[in-house]
């Protein structure tokens, strides 16, 4: 009877030694939020942006906003215009597990990233700043690879900044010019944003 009472507790203590190592691994292995929403604003316009998460170090964002468009190239007389963008950018955030073991944020997806910015300008909804209510813009395509760094400002805020050079493609034809054009493109952003 005492060797069955001594086996019982025996399986019983090594069963939580092996669940509580269990919950300390998944604990320690830092992952991007399951899913975070919020709004940002920079010197060049305002967004509102989903993360969602795909694995423990990649968020799949998507973003809708306005921003300010230079279409000197089409309509040099256009002036200042704000025009619909819409993007879906894969980021990896890369050093989670090196922040944590220092003690620092990683909620809210705080972090260094790499990211593979997609963006779509189109002509659907555009803001003028001018005189001419005929203004287009030519709808274009940027693919931008980005390295950034998001951090957060007390509960809510945080903020974003970022660098790359990629590939912007004009769909001038469309619009009535010759023929499609594309060009070196440049993502430098610096945002502040507010989480829901």
């Amino acid at each position: 009877m005492m060797k069955k009472i001594a086996l019982t507790l025996f399986f019983c203590g090594f069963t939580l030694i092996v669940k509580s190592q269990n919950l300390t691994e998944q604990v320690q292995k830092p992952s991007v939020e399951k899913s975070i929403f919020g709004i940002q604003t920079g010197f060049a316009g305002l967004w509102v942006y989903n993360e969602f998460k795909l694995s423990r170090q990649v968020a799949l964002r998507t973003e809708f906003g306005l921003e300010a468009y230079d279409n000197d190239d089409f309509y040099p007389d256009a002036g200042f215009l704000l025009a619909t963008v819409i993007s879906l950018e894969p980021r990896w955030y890369y050093n989670l597990k090196k922040r944590k073991n220092k003690s620092k944020r990683i909620d809210n997806n705080s972090g260094n990233f790499f990211a593979l910015k997609t963006s779509f300008h189109s002509d659907d909804l555009l803001i003028k700043f001018g005189n001419d209510s005929d203004v287009k813009i030519v709808n274009d395509l940027s693919i931008i690879p980005t390295w950034g760094i998001r951090r957060n400002i007390g509960k809510y805020f945080n903020y974003e900044t970022g660098v790359g050079v990629g590939y912007i493609h004009y769909f001038s034809e469309n619009s009535g010019f010759e023929k499609d054009e594309g060009e070196v493109a440049i993502n430098l952003h610096l945002r502040i944003g507010y989480q829901f």
